[in-house]
C-alpha cells in the first residue's frame, strides 16, 4: 500500500561515458482529503503515514486540537483502471462539528503559499491558536541543537536511496528523537509528524522541538504553532513573514542550524 518510491531506467553520464541504469525516484501522489465524507482539499504527497499526514493537517486547518477531537480515518472510494483500491482518499470523522462549515475554515486558514500574506494573515492563525507558547518553559543548550540535524538524518531511510524528499523531526527536550517522516512535501513532513502527534495524544506538544530539513516558511511556523510547539529549528532560512509570526506567538524560531552555528530569530532567551 505505501509505495514511497518509484524505480526507472536513466541513462548516466560520467565523464564522457555512458549507460543505462534503474533509479529510485521518490513517489508523488495525489491524496484527496475528505471530512464526513465532504472533500476537503487534495494533496500531493509520498504515499506512506497517510492517516499521520490528515491528522496533521486538520491540526493545522484548525479543524481539531487533540486527540479527542478525531473519531475516525479511513481509506474510502479511489480505484485505478484495475479496480483496485488506489489508498488515494481518505475521510476523516471528527467528534463535534467544527464551529464554521469546511469552506470557512479553509479560506480563513489560506497560507501564504497560496498567495495570501501580510498583517491579517498573522492576526488570522493567532486567533487559531489555543496553546499559551510564550508561556511555554522550554530552555534548550546549543549544543543540543546542533547535533539535531545529524539524527534526523539518520532516520531519513528513503531519502538515502532517492535524494528527493523533504523531513521533519520531533524531539524531546532532552534531544531524542521520538517521530520522523518524510515527504515529496515539506508541509506534508510536518504534518505527519503533527499528525503522528496527535494520534498518540502528545497534543499540545509543550516542550518540543520542530526540525525541518529545509527551510522555515510561514506555513510550516503556522503549523507548528497550531499543535503547541515552542521551537520550530531549520537547517535553511526562514522567510519574513514566518518570523513575524513566531515573534507575534513567543515562538523560538531559528534557521541556518548547520554543524556548530544557527541563526536564532525569535525568543532566543530558550537558548543558553
Amino acid at each position: 500500500m505505501a509505495r514511497a518510491t518509484a524505480r526507472r531506467r536513466v541513462v548516466r553520464l560520467t565523464g564522457a561515458e555512458r549507460g543505462t541504469r534503474p533509479d529510485a525516484l521518490a513517489a508523488e501522489e495525489p491524496l484527496e482529503i475528505r471530512v464526513g465524507g465532504e472533500p476537503l482539499t487534495v494533496t500531493m504527497r509520498t504515499p506512506g503515514q497517510d492517516f499521520d499526514l490528515v491528522a496533521g493537517f486538520l491540526v493545522g486547518e484548525g479543524l481539531v486540537h487533540t486527540a479527542d477531537g478525531l473519531a475516525a480515518l479511513r481509506y474510502c472510494a479511489g480505484t485505478d483502471e484495475d479496480g483496485a483500491n488506489t489508498y488515494n482518499v481518505v475521510d476523516a470523522a471528527l467528534r463535534g462539528a467544527p464551529a464554521l462549515p469546511l469552506s470557512a475554515h479553509r479560506n480563513l486558514l489560506t497560507t501564504s503559499a497560496c498567495g495570501l500574506c501580510g498583517r491579517d494573515t498573522v492576526d488570522a492563525v493567532r486567533t487559531h491558536v489555543r496553546w499559551p507558547i510564550a508561556e511555554d518553559p522550554l530552555r534548550v543548550a546549543p549544543e543540543l541543537l546542533y547535533a539535531l540535524p545529524d539524527r534526523l538524518r539518520a532516520a531519513q531511510r528513503t531519502f538515502d536511496s532517492t535524494g528527493g524528499l523533504h523531513a521533519a523531526g520531533l524531539f524531546t527536550a532532552a534531544g531524542e528523537l521520538l517521530c520522523a517522516r518524510e515527504d515529496v512535501g515539506r508541509h506534508n513532513a510536518v504534518d505527519k509528524v503533527v499528525g503522528w502527534a496527535l494520534r498518540a495524544g502528545l497534543l499540545p506538544l509543550t516542550g518540543h522541538l520542530l526540525l525541518v530539513s529545509g527551510r522555515a516558511s510561514f506555513e510550516l511556523t503556522q503549523k507548528a504553532a497550531l499543535a503547541g510547539l515552542p521551537l520550530l529549528a531549520a537547517v535553511s532560512a526562514p522567510s519574513s513573514l514566518a518570523v513575524d509570526l513566531a515573534e507575534e506567538l513567543g515562538l523560538t524560531l531559528l534557521g541556518f542550524l548547520r554543524g556548530e552555528s544557527a541563526n536564532v530569530y525569535t525568543r532566543a532567551d530558550r537558548v543558553h
